[in-house]
């Protein structure tokens, strides 16, 4: 049995798409480090806003951090917020123009260090809201330092000798947090290192959207991410990390529908 070999000049001459810019995305090169998870999360959340035809009524806040340079990818209307303050600004939208979709996309050092306030407060009001939440263990963007995430005995620039728990606390469930509170009408972590995992994670925004046409409350999507370069690894190397490491701290799934 033979497999037949279709060379990209022969599949522009038949006319197959093989794959299609995500259209809600725009034509700006993507900055982030080879190998980050932020362009797949971004190309995820704009496909889905998409696909739903609601990109036309749709507000992102991006606030300080990585995250911020959503506006230069996502090609809808995004507001920037001050460092943890993304979930009282989309507050604030959401409530002068309830019809619209409203999301934050926010870091791990700014939505479970600074903002942890914002977060908490809003989700236990309920705010009609869906919150993407990447979480790489680390502050990608200010040098690597140690982030309300990172593990206990990761190094980073803050904890050379690693995360000692005993000086250092522990690393923050946040998800886990908030879904005991009865404004979170859905909680869920996922990753987007895998194709399947890609798919998951896809299938997770598209519940969260969902609950906010339905009025239901807050959904958070915590993503699980690497952060090859604040990690000192390549994207390979960061991704077996992430699997070995992370995710035994913090398990994929849904933790509260």
């Amino acid at each position: 049995m033979t497999t037949e070999v279709i060379t990209p000049e022969e599949i522009i001459k038949k006319g197959k798409i093989v794959f299609e810019k995500t259209k809600l995305m725009t034509d700006c090169t993507l900055s982030y480090c080879p190998g980050c998870g932020h362009g797949v999360a971004h190309r995820l959340v704009m496909e889905v806003v998409d696909e739903m035809g609601i990109g036309d009524n749709t507000i992102g806040v991006a606030p300080v951090g990585c995250s911020v340079l959503a506006y230069e990818f996502m090609n809808i209307d995004i507001q920037q917020a001050a460092h943890g303050r993304a979930p009282a600004v989309a507050t604030g939208i959401k409530r002068v123009f309830p019809e619209k979709y409203v999301f934050t996309y926010q870091g791990d050092g700014d939505l479970a260090a600074i903002g942890t306030s914002e977060t908490i407060h809003a989700c236990n009001r309920g705010e009609n809201i869906v919150i993407i939440f990447i979480n790489n263990g680390i502050y990608g963007m200010t040098g690597g330092q140690m982030a309300p995430t990172t593990l206990p005995g990761m190094k980073s620039s803050t904890s050379p000798y690693g995360r000692v728990v005993e000086s250092m606390g522990y690393p923050l469930k946040i998800t886990e947090m908030v879904a005991t509170l009865p404004g979170v009408a859905y909680a869920t972590r996922q990753a987007v290192h895998t194709a399947k995992l890609v798919t998951k994670t896809k299938k997770a925004i598209i519940k969260a959207f969902q609950n906010q046409k339905d009025k239901k409350g807050t959904s958070i999507i915590e993503i699980v991410a690497n952060c090859n370069s604040g990690w000192k690894m390549t994207p390979v190397e960061s991704n077996k990390w992430l699997d070995e490491n992370m995710l035994a701290y913090f398990p994929l799934g849904d933790i509260k529908k």
